[in-house]
């Protein structure tokens, strides 16, 4: 398996796979809420919703993964710590930051904000953790990646700084990256990453299911229960359960910086995704999106391209 997920064309494919699920997620949860009734609902309702996609998805992430197994994925005594602190990161603390900052803090702010993960999982991998090297390549990459991001949400405002809403949305980006490293660090002795990621969805959506019910996202009596809501929240949860397992395997398997830098791909995969299932297909094929998508393209080849050694090894 190590052999075929090293190649660069297989984690090309994966890895868009992965940020396009996880770009269908932004219409359908605003479908979702409709769907439901709780679209101009509080912070309460919503991290209620995402508590229980993320039950479902940590159940359905178990039961794929144990019947490929073919035995129940069961963790280890030394992984118990690690799902706890991967939940932490990756679902409560960035999807509650996320959440209650995307209330007072417009979109495009919050969309190009979010969409700096990569370069600051990149960053921090290469500059903060020294786990991997960086190169004029790899910025470059990450500079084009990040400005393909504030291009595909020219045209509104920028203006205004909140700690509650800005300042919430990056402290989710810094979750994510945190999570990112921490699922290569913790598979890196042999971990499942599939098990890794059913147990931390599914402890954290009963997390979040408890905060968003603390916060009342049950006691307005506006949720409304229909077929097509459920299958909604069940689509949610295999984009979790699907994407987010792929994606760690590929990080199990490659160095973060090759992986991390697709992530430039989910924000526009979300802009397109939006505008055609929201019923405003003109709006994915202006300018800005194919210029957005060049750009994000090149920054992904540049960040991939083989460095030269140009240095003899050190010696100790």
């Amino acid at each position: 398996m190590k052999k075929h997920l090293n190649k660069l064309w297989v984690v090309a494919l994966i890895a868009f796979l992965c940020c396009a699920l996880w770009g269908s997620a932004f219409p359908v949860i605003k479908i979702g809420y409709r769907q439901f009734g709780i679209t101009d609902s509080g912070a309460g309702a919503k991290i209620l919703f995402a508590g229980v996609r993320f039950i479902l998805a940590g159940l359905l992430s178990w039961a794929a993964g144990s019947a490929a197994a073919r035995k129940p994925l069961l963790p280890r005594k030394q992984d118990i710590p690690r799902i706890a602190a991967l939940s932490l990161f990756q679902t409560i603390l960035q999807y509650t930051f996320f959440y209650l900052g995307l209330a007072n803090c417009t979109g495009m702010k919050s969309s190009i904000i979010n969409g700096s993960s990569p370069f600051v999982v990149i960053l921090l991998t290469t500059l903060v953790l020294r786990m991997e090297k960086m190169t004029l390549l790899k910025l470059l990459g990450c500079l084009l990646g990040f400005a393909g991001i504030i291009a595909i949400n020219l045209g509104g405002d920028m203006a205004g700084f909140a700690w509650n809403g800005e300042g919430f949305i990056f402290l989710s980006v810094l979750s994510y990256a945190g999570s990112t490293i921490l699922i290569k660090r913790f598979t890196a002795d042999g971990s499942s990453p599939v098990m890794m990621s059913a147990y931390q969805f599914t402890f954290g959506g009963a997390v979040m299911v408890l905060t968003g019910l603390a916060l009342g996202g049950a006691s307005g009596g506006e949720w409304t229960v229909s077929a097509q809501g459920i299958i909604t929240l069940l689509y949610l949860a295999v984009v979790s359960a699907a994407a987010y397992s792929l994606w760690a395997v590929l990080l199990k398997f490659n160095p973060v910086c090759r992986v991390a830098v697709f992530g430039f791909l989910t924000p526009v995969c979300g802009v397109l995704l939006s505008a055609l299932l929201l019923g405003e297909a003109e709006q994915a094929f202006q300018l800005r999106s194919l210029i957005s998508l060049a750009l994000v393209c090149v920054g992904i080849w540049l960040v991939n391209l083989p460095e030269k050694q140009t240095e003899s090894p050190e010696k100790e």
